[in-house]
């Protein structure tokens, strides 16, 4: 590697001393490579069409052969062959006399390199359309060698530490995230679309809440502050619903300080979106069309195919409660039980799953069950509706059942890609529910939330019936680009540094 570099080194010198850059400030251009694909696809085999075109990109082949020579450049758009002939490049050369032009292109261009070039079209007898070169410029001159193009980057890992790589040689990655970007627009103009309004809320916050989740300490040096990143734009969005503002949302970035897996990364992406006058039923209708629209939009189709497995996100989507799937699965009943959890414990042993000590009442020993029997379970798009009233400290008490709330957790490939409720409004009741979190958090629980005064005097101002959806982008994308790994659609995913030894 040293070596290769140090050649390279030489060759920029040699090309900065020929005035061939080796960084240029611009190159104009008239066309991406695709567009000439497109535009030209009925030149025959064989012939050339005397049009006058730039385009510019990396070189990431090269075969040279006596007096010609065959590049292929890609830009973002896609490849094209150039079609490089010594007495056509020498005869439109303004170079020095010491080295001709075909002789710079292929002693000193390598692999990797950027450059602009001016031609004509022809395409080989071989049906490869081509830019005939007639001049060309060194835009960028690289340094380090590409990985190489059959094998592209073999390590998972280096993928994702050195995700410029991955993207230069593997196509299926630049479409992942033009994907990604293509999504992101299209949930915003969704909502805009619907007359949701989007308004940015701090990263930065002196009580974290929101979720039950672990947040990331920091602190303000000039202030003398603690302060956490936020884990998520719930309290803050509800805020401005108790401001007047009846259809908001936010589309940003949230950090939770726990583990990392294939679904999980401390920095991920969501949408949150709050809805006045609205209830949970009303946001199943929002998240059907919502997720349903978008994928047809950049899938071509609600039907789509994950790992293996075929999807359907036509509407309407299956809507059962979390005791009806427990119920289905584990044939344990736990509407039955009148709140007695060792008879719960009792059932679920017998069961033959596991009953964790932490688990401390009938609702949370539900959704362990839930967990233990259902969830990996729910392939096509499911909406597990009222869970217990324990796990759900934002969420308003069901209209008609006892110690359930009215929340729903979307789940597709088996796993949770929505959440959402109708909101609780009732400040009383939200303080005893904070404050009971805060007394799990005094006792060592790390992920419960705190009391946020603020917020609740908010809800004392007054905030009317809402209706509150949270969808994890990053899952979502995973699901439309057929990516196993939550990895896969992260940009620049969190990884530990490479030692430096």
């Amino acid at each position: 590697m040293s070596d290769l570099r140090e050649t390279r080194l030489e060759k920029a010198k040699t090309l900065k001393e020929l005035g061939q850059g080796p960084y240029a400030l611009s190159f104009s251009t008239t066309h991406q490579t695709s567009a000439l694909q497109s535009e030209y696809s009925d030149l025959p085999n064989g012939e050339e069409r005397l049009v006058t075109v730039s385009i510019a990109g990396r070189v990431i082949s090269r075969r040279v052969m006596g007096k010609l020579a065959f590049f292929t450049l890609s830009d973002e758009s896609g490849t094209i062959q150039l079609f490089l002939e010594k007495a056509t490049l020498e005869e439109n050369s303004l170079a020095g006399k010491s080295l001709g032009a075909f002789n710079q292109l292929t002693d000193l261009v390598d692999t990797g390199d950027w450059i602009g070039v001016t031609g004509i079209l022809r395409r080989t007898d071989r049906g490869e359309l081509s830019v005939k070169v007639q001049t060309w410029k060194m835009l960028t001159k690289s340094l380090q060698p590409l990985p190489d193009k059959w094998h592209g980057l073999a390590d998972v890992e280096k993928r994702y530490r050195q995700r410029y790589l991955d993207l230069i040689v593997s196509p299926q990655s630049r479409h992942t995230f033009r994907k990604r970007a293509l999504l992101v627009s299209g949930i915003r103009r969704f909502l805009d679309d619907l007359g949701f309004l989007e308004i940015e809320t701090p990263v930065l916050q002196t009580e974290a809440g929101g979720a039950d989740a672990r947040p990331f300490i920091t602190h303000h040096n000039t202030l003398d502050l603690p302060l956490f990143l936020r884990i998520a734009t719930e309290l803050h969005l509800k805020r401005l619903v108790v401001g007047g503002f009846e259809k908001v949302y936010e589309l940003g970035r949230i950090f939770r300080n726990e583990g990392v897996s294939t679904r999980h990364n401390p920095e991920f992406t969501s949408v949150e979106v709050y809805q006045a006058l609205a209830d949970y039923f009303d946001m199943m209708d929002l998240t059907e069309q919502m997720i349903s629209s978008v994928c047809s939009q950049i899938c071509g189709s609600t039907e789509i195919s994950y790992q293996g497995i075929e999807i359907d996100l036509t509407p309407p989507w299956r809507r059962a409660t979390m005791h009806e799937l427990v119920k289905e699965a584990s044939g344990i009943d736990f509407e039955g039980f009148g709140g007695n959890r060792t008879h719960a414990a009792q059932a679920m042993l017998q069961a033959g799953l596991e009953v964790p000590e932490k688990a401390d009442s009938v609702g949370r020993l539900l959704n362990e069950a839930f967990e233990q029997t259902v969830e990996a379970n729910l392939i096509q798009p499911t909406f597990v509706l009222d869970y217990p009233i324990e796990i759900s400290p934002l969420a308003r008490k069901h209209r008609t059942k006892e110690g359930i709330v009215e929340r729903f957790e979307l789940f597709i490939a088996g796993r949770e890609t929505a959440n959402a409720f109708s909101e609780l409004i009732d400040p009383i009741d939200q303080r005893e529910r904070l404050q009971s979190q805060q007394a799990r958090r005094n006792a060592g629980d790390l992920e419960a939330q705190g009391v946020d005064e603020d917020f609740l005097n908010a809800l004392e101002v007054g905030m009317p019936p809402t209706g509150g959806l949270g969808i994890g982008i990053d899952r979502l994308v995973m699901l439309l680009t057929d990516s196993a790994s939550i990895r896969d659609v992260i940009a620049f995913p969190v990884l530990r540094p490479e030692s430096r030894s």
